[in-house]
């Protein structure tokens, strides 16, 4: 099929110029549709690095940013997300979806390749392609530089101008026991130590380098941390270290010992899980974007908001270990019990005593868990799917936020939210159950911080953190809807299928059984009428409930591939999440198939 040609609202990172296909002609095109709030994107643009420079005088690559939130088609917001991820390569502003509807893309992140003479030849969907795309491309030099349609040399990216501060795009703060503040400097890849005044810099836990050295303050290096949190007295004293953070980009859980300064990997391996075991030495455990950490303790340690698989983990820092507590990786709001609710990419958590209070932000949602006899249950007190949000004060059946990051627990006990893509604080008071605005006007709020009785707030695209009043405000918002648009399909039975084609020199994995699986399930649940659940085809009939009108399907699909040949070939996981959004009709499709890997041509 021949390529699309770009269309969009502005490009960064080319130095105001507009870019073709046609122009980038003899040049083999990567094409990455994202979103800046989307996990599995950053992990995307991580995985994407190396083959970048790799193939840098034949590749060039164009982020098609295609927004899930409102906030995040504004030109600010993406010209931040890209300065923030350090983005280095062009990026084309998509706020109404036009290139996106164009390609047919169905999920964040989509990848699709672009030959030299401007034909799509490969399309995959999620994270872990790498590898398939390096022969992808690999393929394709050597076919088109045998029929001299190969133009090597020359990049269109123009590197924007950094701005310099003490801080670049922070995410959460603490308080120590001393009465001094910490602050995850995630753009500076460190932690900042603030005297009680919150502007005297004491001193910065990294030496600002991306990395995951271990050792004194100084040399130490993080990548992109973001929740800290303090381990009780007692605790600090068994572990030989007094904070955890969240060392998101990372992988990792780090400590730091707060008198010599040393700061240490105490979980992790810096590999990104895909799949398999999540419980048990915590330094032999892969984790997945750690976005938040806070001791709780009728967990009994740490809990770990494992932003990248939509679950939460407990590390306990005097046995080293680490457990999967609550969600089943997949990607959507269901309550209940811990070990069968859904998370949407937890992104802030703050206890109250009982109960732990988390940020959902991909669904937009203020939740909380709170132990039940022999377990622990999860509940939503605002928050209704993955495409609805807003910024609606009121009941908080009816109240509506936007991709929130940050919570704190207030005097009172009501609770105050960083609505990060709103710009805003807000405050729930679980008596009442309503909604108000605290703050609005604000630079991507994204932690607060109860110190000496004012809320402290880390502005993120701000560069800052400072006060906010604590007076409410009338606020007459409106609700929004992802503006993705639904896939139209017909009442009743659907044939779905997954596609994964392996690429050039793999195939499917069958050495221990099945190489694929298949999980479904629906939001409102009743959605589904038969089909729901897992299995290892990655084919299904699904029917649907008579007189549903719409509705989101929800589908995790993987794939075990390996190298074809070799004694010891190497194999990989695919992955993917879906979360389609649909509307029945008379006259619609009766087929659904979404591509995880392959080739659109075959």
């Amino acid at each position: 099929m021949r390529a699309p040609e770009l269309a969009g609202d502005g490009w960064l990172n080319t130095g105001g110029e507009r870019l073709t296909l046609a122009g980038l002609r003899g040049r083999i095109v990567l094409l990455d549709f994202w979103t800046s709030g989307c996990v599995n994107c950053l992990h995307v643009l991580d995985e994407l690095r190396p083959l970048e420079a790799e193939f840098a005088d034949v590749l060039v690559t164009i982020g098609v940013h295609s927004p899930k939130f409102l906030h995040e088609g504004e030109t600010a917001a993406i010209e931040a997300a890209v300065r923030r991820y350090e983005v280095h390569h062009p990026v084309l502003n998509d706020p109404k979806m036009t290139t996106w509807s164009q390609y047919a893309v169905k999920a964040w992140p989509t990848l699709v390749v672009v030959d030299p003479e401007g034909y799509v030849v490969h399309v995959a969907a999620g994270e872990g392609h790498a590898e398939a795309l390096r022969r992808v491309i690999a393929d394709l030099v050597a076919t088109h530089e045998a029929k001299g349609t190969l133009r090597r040399g020359g990049s269109p990216y123009v590197p924007a101008e950094e701005q310099r501060a003490e801080l670049r795009f922070p995410s959460k703060a603490v308080t120590t026991a001393e009465g001094r503040i910490l602050v995850a400097d995630t753009g500076n890849h460190s932690i900042v130590e603030f005297a009680s005044d919150g502007e005297t810099i004491i001193r910065r836990f990294g030496s600002g380098a991306r990395g995951a050295q271990d050792g004194p303050f100084d040399l130490a290096s993080f990548t992109e941390p973001s929740g800290i949190t303090l381990l009780p007295y007692e605790v600090a004293e068994r572990a030989g270290y007094h904070a955890v953070v969240a060392d998101t980009a990372g992988h990792r859980l780090r400590g730091i010992d707060l008198i010599t300064g040393e700061v240490s990997t105490v979980a992790g391996t810096g590999r990104q899980w895909r799949d398999g075991v999540d419980t048990g030495k915590a330094l032999d455990i892969d984790l997945t974007s750690p976005w938040d950490v806070a001791w709780w303790g009728p967990a009994g340690g740490v809990v770990v908001a494992m932003a990248g698989n939509h679950t939460l983990s407990v590390f306990e820092p005097v046995s080293g270990t680490i457990r999967r507590f609550a969600g089943t990786t997949v990607e959507g709001l269901r309550d209940g019990d811990v070990h069968e609710a859904f998370f949407a990419q937890t992104s802030g958590l703050t206890p109250d005593g009982r109960r732990l209070w988390l940020a959902d932000a991909e669904t937009s949602a203020l939740r909380w868990i709170q132990p039940e006899g022999e377990t622990f249950t999860v509940h939503t007190a605002v928050g209704v799917d993955l495409f609805s949000f807003g910024h609606v004060d009121g009941p908080a059946d009816e109240a509506l936020l936007q991709h929130p990051l940050g919570l704190a627990v207030l005097p009172g006990d009501t609770i105050a939210i960083a609505d990060t893509y709103n710009g805003a604080v807000r405050r729930y008071d679980p008596l009442t159950r309503r909604v108000t605005t605290l703050a609005t006007g604000l630079a991507e709020p994204s932690g607060l911080l109860v110190h000496d009785g004012e809320l402290l707030v880390v502005e993120s695209a701000g560069n800052r953190i400072g006060p906010v009043p604590l007076g409410e405000q009338a606020v007459a918002g409106d609700a929004h809807a992802v503006r993705r648009p639904p896939t139209v399909l017909a009442p009743g039975e659907l044939e779905f299928s997954v596609v994964f084609t392996p690429p050039p020199g793999e195939k499917l994995d069958d050495r221990y059984g099945p190489s694929t699986r298949l999980e479904i399930s629906a939001s409102p649940p009743e959605l589904l009428a038969e089909g729901a659940g897992v299995g290892t085809d990655l084919f299904r009939k699904l029917r649907f409930a008579e007189g549903v009108t719409g509705g989101v399907l929800q589908v995790v699909a993987q794939a075990a591939s390996c190298d074809d040949g070799g004694e010891h070939p190497a194999c990989r996981i695919t992955r993917q999440d879906w979360g389609v959004p649909l509307r029945f009709e008379n006259g619609g499709e009766s087929a659904l198939s979404l591509v995880m890997a392959g080739d659109p041509g075959k």
